[in-house]
C-alpha cells in the first residue's frame, strides 16, 4: 500500500519555513543580523539546538551566513541578480541610465497603481511618514537627507504594491542606485530649484496613493520619473560641455 507513516514536523523545519517566509515577503532584508541564538531561541519558544539546526540549513541553502563575533546575518541573495561583469557596464553605459528610468517608469507605475489597491493602512502610513520626513528634509534644506529618503519613499510603494517578485526585483534594481552604478542621486537634488519640483511631484505621488487613486498614483509615478530622465539628459549634457571646454583650454594653455 502506498501509505507512509505519518511523523510530526521537527521544530527545526518550522523554524526554516518561517524565516524563509520572512525573507520571501522580504520582511528581513539582506544583510540584516538576525536576533542573538538566546534572544531568537526565546521569541520563537524553542530550545537552543533546534534553533542551531535551523540556521545550518539556512546555512547549506545559502539564505543566512555567519560572521565570527558578529553573529547571524541573512545573504545578500540579492548580489545575483547581475553578475560584476553587467554591472560594470552598466555604470559605463548612458545608456543604462535611460533604459533604467524606463524600466522603473514602466514597473513602479504598475506597482503604485497596485498599492492604491492592495495597501493596508499601515502601509500608507509607512509612506506618507517618509513624505513627511523628506519634506523636514527639504525645509532645512538638507538636500543629502532628502535624497537619501527619496529611494526609502520608493521601496515603500514597491513594498505596498504586495507583490513579492516585484518587491526582490525593484529591490536589487535600488541596491545598484544606491551603489552609484546608474547616476549619483545627490546630483538631482543639489539643485533648489530641482528640488522643489521633486518636492512636489513625491507629493503628488503621495496625495494619490493616500486617496486610494490607482490611475492618478500610476500617472504621478510616470510624471516624476519623466521629469528625473530629463533631468539627467541636461546633466549628461553639462558634463559632456564641460569636458569639452577643459579641452579646448589644455589646447589654448
Amino acid at each position: 500500500m502506498p501509505f507512509q507513516r505519518i511523523e510530526s514536523e521537527k521544530l527545526a523545519s518550522a523554524i526554516v519555513r518561517q524565516i524563509e517566509e520572512l525573507i520571501v515577503q522580504g520582511i528581513l532584508r539582506p544583510g540584516e543580523r538576525l536576533p542573538s541564538e538566546r534572544d531568537l531561541s526565546e521569541r520563537l519558544g524553542v530550545s537552543r539546538p533546534s534553533l542551531r539546526d535551523a540556521i545550518a540549513q539556512l546555512q547549506d541553502q545559502g539564505l543566512v551566513s555567519a560572521k565570527v563575533g558578529a553573529g547571524i546575518f541573512v545573504a545578500d541573495v540579492l548580489g545575483s541578480a547581475f553578475s560584476p561583469a553587467l554591472i560594470r557596464l552598466f555604470s559605463a553605459s548612458e545608456q543604462a541610465v535611460f533604459d533604467y528610468l524606463g524600466f522603473r517608469r514602466d514597473l513602479e507605475g504598475l506597482a503604485a497603481e497596485r498599492a492604491a489597491k492592495f495597501a493596508s493602512d499601515t502601509d500608507l502610513q509607512v509612506i506618507a511618514k517618509l513624505f513627511e520626513r523628506m519634506e523636514a528634509a527639504h525645509s532645512k534644506r538638507n538636500y543629502a537627507e532628502e535624497a537619501a529618503l527619496d529611494p526609502q519613499f520608493h521601496m515603500a510603494i514597491i513594498e505596498a504594491s504586495h507583490n513579492i517578485i516585484t518587491l526582490h526585483m525593484m529591490r536589487a534594481m535600488f541596491e545598484l542606485l544606491n551603489d552609484g552604478v546608474f547616476y549619483n542621486r545627490g546630483t538631482l537634488f543639489k539643485n533648489r530649484a530641482t528640488r522643489a519640483k521633486l518636492l512636489a511631484q513625491h507629493r503628488a505621488i503621495n496625495d494619490a496613493l493616500q486617496a486610494r487613486d490607482g490611475p492618478a498614483a500610476n500617472a504621478a509615478v510616470a510624471d516624476h520619473l519623466r521629469f528625473v530622465e530629463v533631468e539627467m539628459s541636461q546633466i549628461r549634457k553639462a558634463e559632456r560641455n564641460e569636458h569639452t571646454a577643459q579641452l579646448r583650454l589644455k589646447q589654448r594653455s
